[in-house]
């Protein structure tokens, strides 16, 4: 059995200090291992070299756990105090160490760790200068811990593991989406009617579905040449005023309100009336009657609605809720009759605020409400024998009435905002149909497949069919490749056979993964299968998700593998933390919020930053302007939002932001390549060469600022065929000229920060050395402190804005203010150029699909 080693003698006189570090400590910190990895390769390999002199030379799996076997040792003493500490540690081969028994492992190794000599702790990440020359147990058990704990959260939470969870995730919630859908029903208009809650004060949200805010242009076009109809009491006139003004504004509540109100717009085509019959009789059948003999008088849509008269009327009498339901059961097979071709609604009576009531109106109390509400619904609902009735109960207001009826002015009529919410309902009831709008999910039909979108289909299938057909040879091979054993030796032995991977194999295993990915797309976007919900904004579903990814990014740093300015793994992590703000910013609905806004305006701004001052700088020193440049860009740029466009039967210009930074590495690339083409080798042995470039330059910019002021020229560009067929959406490029006008400066800028850069670095002005500032120190610290009250104020202007068109207006000239304050915030210092966030940095390999895919949803 093995022993503990003894205590180490005291160390002889003349022998290094235990406070000075050993001749091996002082080697430069090994970079802490990444926590986002795609090949199991590189994992292996990081942990082969990290603290190895700390644990020993044991596998992977075992310094995973903090086991392993102690290096070699030069003699038999060494060798046994080696296999005394793994077994004081449980051994790599125990099975306490190997399968569930990692807690008292632990122990004992921590146990073991304080019982060592005090050293130098040879940690992953650099440290302090006073912690790295420290010898106390303290700094060392902290390093480990962190370098320990960091290590096994990277076991257990990898990008593999996180798409499993992913997945599994996904399936779960189609699962249960499925299984709601069946129980409850898939009818989004009966959703619509009779159910929702509010979001806030004013934001209604129907139960699983998305309401869209009609705008004037919008109701016009759904209502040309229509003809609605409102019938009943004074509640029913105000949900026609309400209806009314969503297409005209200014249209007034002024006449003697009990009588008829008419309203036409003849430009639009539109006829909206107001029938006033506040009781349920004989006037009201009668009315009712004419529309189902003349079906040219025969409204399109038919709002109807009364009992709070009858109930004033007969002083909320039994015998009046009786003769109600006399009356309503003989219009009821009219209203039947008329929904068979018109778009029928019954208006159930909203509660009242009773200690409001005025006196003669004391006796409407909701117990009578409820009744006649009731009669109404049992009435009209078996109406029809054998199926279902074709009137359709307009409830969602009894709902929005229990939450606002406090704020009445007199206890019987809905305040303002409720009423322009019903009326919003009843114009997402027969015009999301109609307009099909992508933020308006409820009574909206699932649209059926184009021909294109078919095809598509049958492709993936196909790919997917092929692969499973390779995957079933493959593991049929494998499974002869199993071990035998020989009769003779008793020794297992192996068939050696290497089945080659095909390169059709590797293509239909990517095609069958992009199928699962826009059959998920779709089932999102295109599909009622998950529910759906409006964005409402709160400052804490915005920042709070905002704080968490910062605490992540900054856990996970790691150093930079260069030092140069806006480097490689530097441009990853920038455009990783702005995707995910991005993100949020859409998931929250932070739009509404101006200050937020102004803010990604400036993100949107530094990406297409970023485009300008990577291709200037790509063609500035390689000097390549063949074809196959151009197609690998637009390839890359532009594959993803060709196949959801297919996929999604949406317009190209639907995902905006490609065909943005498509246009400008166009335009890019024609500044640069046109005659003379000047690169950074030609104006290297002449500097008139720099004087040219700067003249491009400039050419380029008037050109911008003549498209940005001339709407019609640009309209004009980019409404010729076939142009027209990318850009255009709903018909014209206004959309596209909005987009591309409000960042038209920023790439400019960047093509002309890289200019600058590149030369300064030629010349040698940058010092971008390891740990090195940027530039002499008082200039250093000049620009810094420039920088930060530059962002600063930017931040301050942007918080103050109180008009987004009078934002947008300026936001061009000004944002590469807080683009390049915060580049030379980051890369002045020299240990901020040292290190970078290896998650935000996974994120920005991924940006281009992540900003797309938040399109692929409303």
């Amino acid at each position: 059995m093995a022993l503990l080693p003894p205590p180490p003698p005291p160390p002889p006189a003349g022998a290094r200090d235990p406070v000075t570090p050993e001749p091996w400590a002082s080697r430069p910190p090994l970079p802490a291992q990444p926590l986002l990895r795609q090949e199991a390769k590189e994992e292996e390999e990081g942990e082969e070299t990290d603290i190895q002199d700390a644990w020993g030379t044991g596998t992977a799996e075992q310094r995973r756990r903090g086991f392993g076997e102690a290096a070699e040792p030069a003699d038999s003493a060494e060798e046994g105090q080696a296999e005394a500490r793994v077994a004081a540690a449980g051994g790599s081969g125990s099975p306490a160490g190997g399968a569930g028994g990692d807690g008292e492992s632990w122990r004992q190794l921590l146990a073991w760790l304080q019982r060592r000599q005090p050293q130098c702790c040879p940690c992953a990440a650099p440290l302090p200068r006073s912690a790295a020359h420290c010898c106390h147990g303290g700094t060392k058990m902290a390093a480990l811990a962190y370098n320990l704990g960091k290590r096994e959260i990277n076991h257990y939470f990898s990008v593999r593991s996180a798409k499993v969870l992913a997945l599994v995730a996904v399936l779960l919630l189609a699962a249960c989406h499925l299984a709601s859908r069946r129980y409850r029903g898939n009818d989004s208009c009966e959703y619509l009617l009779s159910s929702g809650r509010f979001l806030g004060e004013k934001v209604w949200q129907p139960h699983s579905c998305m309401m869209h805010k009609y705008k004037i242009s919008e109701a016009k076009n759904c209502l040309v040449d229509k003809h609605i109809a409102f019938i009943g009491d004074s509640r029913i006139r105000q949900l026609f005023y309400s209806f009314v003004k969503i297409i005209n504004p200014q249209f007034k509540e002024e006449g003697n309100k009990h009588e008829n109100i008419p309203f036409e717009d003849k430009l639009a085509s539109v006829k909206v009336d107001f029938l006033w019959h506040p009781e349920v009789n004989g006037s009201m059948k009668q009315c009712i009657k004419v529309w189902t003999e003349d079906s040219i008088a025969k409204p399109h849509v038919i709002v109807a609605g009364a009992a709070t008269w009858s109930i004033k009327i007969h002083n909320g009498s039994s015998e009046g809720l009786s003769q109600y339901k006399m009356n309503i059961t003989s219009i009821a097979p009219l209203l039947e009759k008329l929904a068979k071709t018109s778009d029928v609604y019954w208006v159930l009576q909203d509660p009242v605020y009773e200690d409001l009531l005025s006196e003669n109106r004391k006796m409407i109390t909701n117990e009578k409400i409820d009744a006649y509400n009731e009669a109404a619904v049992s009435i009209l609902n078996s109406s029809t024998r054998n199926s279902k009735s074709n009137v359709k109960m307009f409830s969602v207001s009894k709902l929005i009435a229990q939450e606002t009826i406090m704020e009445s002015l007199d206890g019987l009529h809905l305040p303002e905002s409720s009423r322009e919410t019903s009326a919003m309902i009843l114009m997402n009831v027969y015009c999301n149909k109609i307009l099909k709008p992508v933020d308006g999910s409820c009574c909206q039909p699932r649209p059926p497949l184009t021909l294109i979108q078919k095809l598509a289909a049958c492709f993936f299938t196909l790919s997917i069919t092929g692969y499973l057909i390779f995957y079933i040879i493959h593991r049929n091979a494998h499974r002869k490749n199993k071990p035998c054993t020989d009769l003779e030796s008793g020794e297992e032995k192996k068939n050696i056979i290497n089945t080659p991977v095909s390169s059709l194999e590797i293509l239909l295993q990517s095609f069958c993964k992009l199928g699962l990915i826009m059959a998920y797309f779709y089932m999102c976007d295109r599909a009622n299968l998950f529910m759906k919900e409006n964005k409402f904004y709160t400052h804490s579903s915005f920042f709070i998700p905002i704080i968490y990814i910062l605490v992540l990014g900054v856990f996970y740093n790691e150093n930079t593998k260069e030092t140069k300015v806006l480097n490689r793994e530097q441009t990853d992590e920038w455009k990783g933390w702005m995707q995910l703000v991005i993100l949020i910013y859409h998931i929250s609905g932070a739009s509404t919020f101006l200050p937020v806004y102004m803010h990604i305006r400036v993100l949107v701004a530094a990406y297409l930053f970023q485009t300008g001052y990577g291709h200037f700088s790509y063609f500035w020193i390689k000097g390549d302007f063949g074809i196959h440049r151009v197609c690998q860009v637009l390839f890359r740029l532009n594959f993803l939002v060709v196949v959801l466009c297919i996929v999604m039967d949406r317009p190209y210009q639907f995902y905006y932001f490609v065909p943005l930074v498509t246009v400008w590495f166009m335009v890019i690339y024609i500044t640069l390549a046109l005659w003379p083409q000047i690169i950074q080798k030609k104006a290297n042995g002449n500097c008139f060469w720099h004087f040219g470039l700067l003249l491009k330059l400039g050419f380029l910019l008037l050109f911008i600022c003549f498209l940005a002021y001339s709407q019609g020229a640009f309209e004009k560009i980019f409404s010729l065929w076939p142009l027209s067929k990318c850009f255009e959406l709903k018909g014209n490029v206004y959309e596209w000229w909005f987009r591309w006008r409000l960042d038209r400066y920023v790439v400019f800028h960047g093509m002309l920060f890289a200019f600058i850069y590149l030369a300064l670095q030629k010349r040698q002005v940058l010092s971008e050395g390891k740990g090195e500032p940027l530039f002499s120190n008082k200039i250093s610290n000049f620009l810094l402190f420039i920088s930060v009250v530059s962002f600063l104020t930017y931040s301050i202007w942007a918080s103050s804005c109180k008009n987004k068109a009078e934002c947008n207006e300026l936001h061009p000239s000004v944002s590469v203010v807080q683009i390049l304050a915060f580049i030379l915030i980051r890369n002045i210092p020299g240990y901020a150029r040292s290190v970078y966030s290896s998650f935000f940095a996974w994120f920005g390999k991924i940006s281009l699909e992540v900003l797309v895919s938040q399109r692929s949803k409303p």
